[in-house]
């Protein structure tokens, strides 16, 4: 049987050749099992070989990470196992997934951060077109907000994929998965006056530049979100998932379709976009209760002073 290490080498291959799954996903797997080859050899559980491994090993290997691993990085682990191992059977090299029965941790799901209507307006007012990089800079922020991109999304952009006159952009999002984005009539503003500003250039060039004229890299964005959130006087964290966030509660609030918002956002379960829900109950009861015969606050009082059903 070939090695640990070949065997993980392998699956990466397939990772990347038969699934197209990205680089940033095959480091992360690649990663994740290679701490496990090191848990196997310095445990000499089952003297490191793979077809050795079983539910119990996996669950010797998750008490290890509990020691200095959040309950989220353990269920990720956990899942880079669960693959691993559905390869290996496909393969016939294991008969079993071991992993495959194992509980994953209970992971809190912090519930996102998003700005109110009025943050996202100051945020949106406090570049300065006169300064370096601020024509660009507003094109930025406007764009995040208006179509919900993730920043890895937004970095990645070629100006061909924008098509103003539309008012759309066409993303590739996880999963290298293309979608259509509508681009909001102020993006489309503020991104027309940036690439007028910028003169001529070829349309397969990236659309937002560092000073180098080279492509900007998320931390960037992520660097500039901190710099005009201060200016703002937003005084909480705030980052540019910040502004996908704030996009998709917003269209919630203003009563846009879950499924549609869904589609804006490229989550391929539902029940992720369900997630912003959380955010609106505020707002749900609120109009629950001006507009419903029945709320608590519009109910009428039965004669003998107690609420009606």
């Amino acid at each position: 049987m070939p090695s640990t290490h070949d065997l993980i080498h392998q699956f990466i291959q397939y990772l990347s050749l038969e699934k197209n799954a990205s680089p940033h996903t095959c480091r992360n797997y690649s990663r994740d099992l290679d701490e496990f080859e090191n848990f196997l050899e310095g445990a000499k559980v089952g003297d490191g070989e793979i077809a050795k491994v079983d539910r119990m090993t996996i669950r010797m290997y998750l008490s290890f990470l509990h020691r200095k691993n959040k309950k989220s990085s353990i269920a990720r682990k956990l899942s880079t196992l669960r693959s691993f191992f559905k390869y290996l059977v496909k393969e016939q090299i294991v008969t079993l997934n071991p992993a495959k029965s194992v509980a994953t941790p209970k992971v809190e799901k912090p519930l996102p951060a998003a700005l109110t209507v009025d943050e996202t307006f100051r945020l949106m007012g406090s570049t300065d077109g006169t300064k370096k990089h601020g024509l660009r800079d507003h094109a930025i922020l406007e764009l995040l907000y208006s179509s919900g991109l993730r920043v890895g999304e937004l970095v990645g952009l070629n100006s061909s994929h924008l098509d103003l006159d539309l008012g759309i952009v066409r993303v590739m999002g996880k999963g290298r998965k293309e979608r259509i984005v509508p681009v909001g009539s102020k993006a489309v503003e503020a991104l027309r006056t940036y690439l007028g500003d910028r003169g001529s250039f070829d349309r397969e060039e990236p659309l937002f530049l560092n000073a180098r004229g080279g492509r900007l890299t998320a931390r960037s964005v992520g660097r500039l979100m901190k710099l005009y959130t201060r200016h703002s006087g937003i005084f909480r964290k705030v980052s540019p998932h910040s502004l996908r966030h704030s996009f998709a509660t917003h269209l919630l609030d203003a009563g846009a379709d879950i499924r549609e918002i869904q589609e804006m956002l490229g989550h391929v379960s539902l029940s992720t976009t369900q997630r912003y829900t959380h955010l609106s109950v505020g707002k749900l009861m609120e109009v629950y209760d001006k507009a419903h015969p029945r709320s608590f606050k519009n109910r009428p009082r039965q004669d003998n002073g107690e609420e009606g059903g």
